[in-house]
């Protein structure tokens, strides 16, 4: 089976039916097909669908980003942060390699901060508006270097 190009528009909203993200007023999204470039939730509708089709989908928490893992959740004391002012909603490279996870603060005292490292999404049941605009098979050289080129991809 050959792997192909899905490119779509999207409006994503939370569960109380706020916008948290679209792609409105640009360039589609492009993703190469079982790459993982997109919530597997996602990926699984749009995989279905034909250019010109339009869908609400709902993807639950476990299929977007995952529930919200406790482990991830973790309190350190403010001397060992890298900056003495800290507000909710700071984040924070978990170490300097540039790999090392993203947290967010999510909690500040006189003397800790509580750190999470889950993606902000996780726990949340996402709704997409979706619309295909293409779908093409993927070119050897996208297939080489794992991502998708041209509009609403990567540019060399």
């Amino acid at each position: 089976m050959s792997t192909r190009v899905i490119t779509f528009h999207y409006t994503l909203t939370d569960n109380t039916g706020k916008q948290l993200d679209s792609s409105a007023g640009s360039n589609p999204l492009a993703f190469l097909e079982g790459s993982g470039q997109i919530i597997p939730g996602l990926e699984t509708h749009l995989k279905t669908m034909k250019p010109g089709e339009k869908r609400k989908v709902l993807v639950p928490a476990k299929e977007a980003y995952g529930e919200v893992n406790a482990a991830d959740i973790m309190e350190v004391s403010r001397e060992k942060m890298p900056a003495k002012q800290i507000k909710i909603g700071d984040r924070f490279r978990a170490g300097n390699d540039g790999h090392a996870p993203v947290v967010r603060v999510i909690k500040v005292t006189d003397t800790h901060v509580t750190l999470d490292a889950n993606h902000e999404l996780a726990g949340q049941d996402l709704t997409f508006d979706v619309e295909v605009t293409a779908v093409r098979e993927a070119t050897a050289e996208e297939l080489s270097h794992g991502h998708v080129h041209g509009p609403g991809g990567h540019h060399h």
